[in-house]
């Protein structure tokens, strides 16, 4: 019998994309499904970007790049910085990644050893939690809180050292699964109280440019020494190509890059090559956000009559996270049933929170106006 590692056993699935899997099944077998399980836009990558991509790939090489990634993108981000944040950053600091997932796995190996308890919040994406839990790191759950928006805080963030120390802190702004943002005073205070306790923070800002009311800030405006985490697969519709960056301090520079040459070599070069190019498509990209404010409305117009309004506060990225309470104990349950019955697919919320989740259930609207408005109907029909 193959042995499996103590490391593969502990982690958990990630139910999103369990519930992607069983929605595309669905698919083949012909049913017709709306899909709001998974956080991935529906619009293509700009055309500027597979413009650039297709005449990378004419000239017939597609090599790799140097483990930090193509230094013209590396440039155009710290250019990003200083227009958007008027933040000076060198592009030494920026290193660019396979997506943000891989900019999680280097933060956590460059800054924490086996055993390291890290603050995340709760409600917040499975993989953090289930990528410490693989290296050996143990999360440490913030459990967010109603009267602070639900985002976390700098006395929670203490609250949560007090009661067993922790080795470094993680945030999200705009946030998976509930969209809420942390407010400039509360970033700022977060980063006032990690640099108070000696911890580094880790700022997970990959839904940036996707918000609707609420300004969203980076970390490094208050904390310079802060790791930050971004990625072009939300606001620049690049999921599949699996292209992130982190802005890291000088000291982890050399050593994220050791692990980034033995553990990924470098970033897809196309990729690299259509993030470039990425930065030139704002009026394209901002028309799709329009279209994730106009969804938003939609559904936040519609739930509370369904049963469904007892939402997060939904101030970007492209989620509802919904108290499902009062129709289900069981939202691994309701999901499924939502999908066999109705066509629907969305997330169950244990994903998100162990304790809580399976009172709660996310819908992701990054689909089209067409898809919230027969997601509505199919809902009111299964539910009334």
């Amino acid at each position: 019998m193959t042995p499996i590692s103590r490391r593969a056993a502990i982690v958990q699935p990630f139910l999103a994309m369990d519930v992607m899997a069983a929605a595309a099944a669905k698919v083949r077998a012909g049913a017709d499904v709306v899909r709001m399980e998974v956080g991935q836009p529906s619009a293509p990558a700009p055309r500027a970007v597979i413009a650039a991509a297709q005449n990378a790939l004419a000239t017939g090489r597609v090599p790799y790049t140097e483990a930090l990634g193509l230094p013209a993108l590396r440039a155009r981000i710290a250019r990003d910085y200083a227009e958007r944040h008027g933040v000076s950053i060198p592009p030494e600091r920026v290193v660019i990644t396979t997506g943000s997932s891989a900019g999680f796995v280097l933060a956590f190996m460059s800054l924490f050893d086996a055993g390291a308890r890290v603050a995340v919040p709760q409600p917040g994406y499975p993989a953090y939690r289930n990528i410490l839990s693989a290296l050996d790191l143990v999360p440490a759950p913030m459990i967010l809180r109603a009267e602070d928006r639900f985002a976390p805080t700098a006395a929670l963030l203490r609250e949560t050292h007090a009661r067993a120390p922790v080795s470094g802190a993680l945030v999200m702004s705009p946030a998976n699964p509930s969209g809420t943002v942390i407010t400039e005073a509360a970033l700022r205070d977060l980063c006032a109280a990690t640099r108070s306790l000696g911890l580094p923070l880790i700022s997970d800002e990959i839904y940036h440019g996707l918000s609707y009311g609420l300004p969203t800030e980076t970390a490094l405006r208050f904390d310079p020494e802060a790791v930050v985490i971004n990625s072009f697969s939300k606001y620049h519709c690049m999921t599949g190509w699996r292209v992130g960056w982190m802005v890291v301090p000088e000291t982890l520079v050399r050593p994220i890059e050791r692990l980034a040459q033995n553990l990924y070599i470098s970033a897809p070069y196309l990729s690299q090559i259509g993030a470039l190019a990425a930065f030139d498509a704002t009026e394209e990209l901002d028309a799709v956000r329009d279209g994730y404010a106009r969804n938003r409305t939609i559904l936040l117009d519609a739930l509370p009559g369904l049963g469904l309004g007892r939402v997060h506060p939904a101030d970007g990225a492209f989620y509802l996270y919904a108290d499902v309470a009062n129709l289900t104990n069981d939202a691994a349950d309701f999901c499924r049933r939502m999908l066999d019955e109705a066509h629907v697919a969305a997330t169950p919320g244990l994903d998100f929170d162990p304790d809580l989740g399976s009172h709660h259930v996310r819908f992701s609207f990054a689909g089209s106006e067409a898809e919230c408005h027969e997601a509505v109907a199919r809902l009111r029909r299964w539910l009334g």
